[in-house]
């Protein structure tokens, strides 16, 4: 990143923009951060803005702003239509999970197997930030179905790396071993669409919707089911 006075925002290179999230996704450091907002460029850039001196004019602005609270509560409204959720991929398919249930995302760690264990979900325990946790496979519970059938869509250009996402299903913190994480997307609930009814009896049970992203299909799962199943397969 260019050098940069507090002073001169406008010479902030903002590379988000260009080579990253919301650019052509070929920067190299998408790899171990996964989205720009973890990168420490984007955090330096931050920091930049934030000790720049505010504008003469900024109480006036600000005022006015807050100002029209029929903007405001149409602004509410159409946030209430919003979901914020994790995207990620198990082999061929595109799965996505609200991101409140989302504890963290964390590099591959060794799994350690379980003694006395038959359940084909339960794959042992793994340590994350010190802490053992019980590892599932998201393959076995779902029935390793393919959402590609309905539209196949190859993975984005950068390289995938293999990922850990730490979800709390009530209970207590379990990791699932994913082929690669997209990152945070936004949807809104109005853009979901049914599962067809050729796709549910190939035992796409977990699929409560199905939206579309980035040219491709993907499957919001049903949470409650997905983690009433982890539950009793611990039990």
């Amino acid at each position: 990143m260019a050098s940069v006075s507090p002073k001169s925002p406008a010479l902030l290179d903002d590379c988000w923009n260009r080579i990253g999230v919301r650019g052509d996704q070929s920067c190299a450091e998408l790899v171990p951060y996964i989205h720009c907002r973890n990168c420490p460029a984007f955090s330096a850039a931050a920091r930049t803005l934030l000790d720049v001196p505010a504008p003469a004019t900024f109480l006036q602005t600000a005022t006015a702003h807050f100002a029209h609270p029929v903007r405001a509560e149409r602004e509410d409204a159409a946030g209430a239509d919003v979901q914020s959720v994790v995207v990620f991929r198990l082999r061929t398919e595109w799965y996505a999970m609200r991101t409140v249930v989302c504890v963290e995302i964390a590099d591959l760690r060794p799994i350690r197997s379980l003694p006395h264990r038959r359940d084909a979900a339960v794959l042992g325990v793994v340590n994350v930030r010190g802490t053992l946790m019980v590892c599932m496979s998201l393959p076995a519970i779902l029935g390793a179905t393919d959402l590609s059938e309905i539209n196949p869509a190859p993975s984005r250009r950068r390289a995938s790396v293999a990922r850990l996402l730490v979800a709390w299903v009530g209970t207590g913190a379990v990791v699932f071993p994913v082929d690669e994480v997209q990152g945070v997307e936004r949807l809104r609930t109005s853009d979901l669409k049914a599962v067809p009814a050729t796709v549910a009896h190939a035992q796409v049970t977990y699929t409560q919707a199905l939206m579309p992203l980035d040219g491709r299909t993907v499957g919001l799962l049903d949470e409650q089911r997905l983690f009433s199943t982890v539950e009793r397969a611990l039990a």
